[in-house]
């Protein structure tokens, strides 16, 4: 069993700063159980762009209001606490924090916490052999 609090994570590798989010990496790829969970916040006032084409990820907002745009259909959704999105295509697409937004997210195939965004805003598909 784990139990692991987020005060734990703040200011250690696990705890990850972008120019537009953050995102507190609770469960890992280390930890064997096939995803990783992430609680991640993502900045008033910014965007930000993002394409995972290695992984799946499931998003569900606790706290904030915000704009997400399927980049490849033009589609936009209201995000706000409650609400749930599943990128189960790849899809292309951007978040528009009007307030703070806080988020857990769930990745499958699980991150190692060594991903950032490159240039199109997707993550790279590492695994624990390749630390």
């Amino acid at each position: 069993m784990i139990v692991r609090s987020l005060g734990e994570i703040i200011g250690t590798e696990r705890d990850v700063q972008a120019p537009t989010w953050c995102s507190r990496r609770l469960v890992l790829a280390k930890e064997g159980v096939g995803f990783s969970l992430h609680e991640t916040i993502l900045y008033a006032g910014t965007e930000t762009r993002m394409w995972y084409a290695n992984h799946i990820e499931a998003v569900y907002c606790v706290e904030g209001q915000g704009e997400l745009t399927n980049d490849e259909t033009g589609e936009k959704h209201k995000i706000e606490p409650g609400v749930m999105y599943l990128l189960d295509g790849h899809e292309h697409h951007t978040l528009r924090a009007h307030t703070d937004v806080r988020t857990v997210c769930v990745f499958n195939p699980p991150c190692t916490g060594r991903e950032v965004h490159d240039e199109n805003g997707v993550y790279p598909l590492l695994t624990e052999e390749d630390a």
